[in-house]
């Protein structure tokens, strides 16, 4: 495989965050996406953006993605199931692929990553959480992993004189938003049938919604406004939405009125937080807050996949 040169590489540039970032990086900068595909889409990847197809875990793909031109790292690539069939197997790929990046950004000489975290790594914490909430203790085995990597940040940051820009997302919603995500999944099930909607949990699990937009305005705002070795951010709103007031928004949008069957217990899933809201002061602080509260960030989202 032929080395490919680029000032800017996005690890999952063909999934739901990476390809929104790619669009609107490409206008500027000189991007190259490296995805297998797997979960994303090649034809998300703008036109002329050059692309490395293959597995990061495979040392040829890797240093096709990341090379000596590389400047800036945005690693989005990872196995994104919370309540994956292979919780170790989940861990041990995801930690070991951002210890391999890391490593390989460190030979080429390029010191600069932007990664994608969860609010997963705090557990069931106190509302709203700050990043400095304290211990961290995830349920999940995908939260568990993102902690992780965020201490093999960390040690690169401070060892290895790199830039890191850590963010812990929120629940991000928009175009491209696929299968397995709360908003696609209700429009499945009332595409199939408009009369009844199954709910996993009670449906009074509540979180917070971010749009995609505002999400990578967000990001692009901290990296430009924050210096130190190692920033943390968490991207949210200070809103929050129910499950079953995602669905009313999803049936409104729709224009059905189903009957709501719940299968029962207060988490949807293993692993699940069923209440989160982040706080975003810190953000807030930095000179940038969301315009759209989680409701709307819910309805903009259904109203685009629809």
């Amino acid at each position: 495989m032929e080395k490919t040169g680029s000032s800017v590489c996005i690890t999952g540039g063909g999934g739901f965050v990476g390809s929104h970032l790619a669009d609107r990086l490409a206008a500027d900068e000189e991007v190259l996406v490296a995805d297998h595909f797997e979960n994303g889409r090649r034809e998300w990847v703008p036109d002329g953006v050059a692309v490395v197809d293959g597995d990061l875990a495979e040392s040829a793909v890797l240093d096709a993605a990341i090379t000596e031109q590389t400047d800036t790292v945005f690693h989005f690539a990872a196995d994104k199931a919370v309540d994956s069939d292979d919780p170790n197997a989940q861990f041990r790929e995801n930690t070991s692929m951002t210890a391999s990046v890391l490593e390989r950004m460190r030979e080429v000489g390029c010191d600069r990553i932007v990664f994608t975290s969860s609010s997963t790594v705090y557990g069931e914490a106190p509302r709203p959480t700050p990043e400095d909430y304290a211990p961290l203790e995830p349920i999940s085995m995908y939260g568990a992993a993102k902690l992780a990597e965020e201490s093999l940040l960390s040690v690169y940051a401070h060892s290895y004189g790199f830039e890191v820009w850590n963010f812990r997302f929120a629940n991000i919603v928009g175009p491209r938003l696929q299968l397995g995500a709360v908003i696609p999944d209700f429009i499945h099930k009332l595409r199939e049938d408009p009369t009844e909607l199954e709910i996993l949990g009670d449906g009074r699990q509540e979180k917070s919604y971010m749009h995609i937009e505002e999400c990578l305005d967000a990001i692009e705002h901290v990296v430009e406004h924050a210096d130190a070795p190692m920033n943390t951010y968490n991207l949210g709103t200070r809103t929050t939405t129910s499950v079953r007031r995602i669905a009313d928004i999803v049936a409104d949008e729709m224009g059905v009125e189903p009957t709501y069957q719940f299968t029962g217990g207060e988490r949807g899933w293993v692993g699940d937080v069923p209440r989160m809201r982040l706080s975003i002061e810190k953000l807030a602080a930095t000179g940038w807050t969301p315009d759209l509260s989680s409701d709307d960030a819910v309805r903009r989202a259904v109203r685009e996949l629809l």
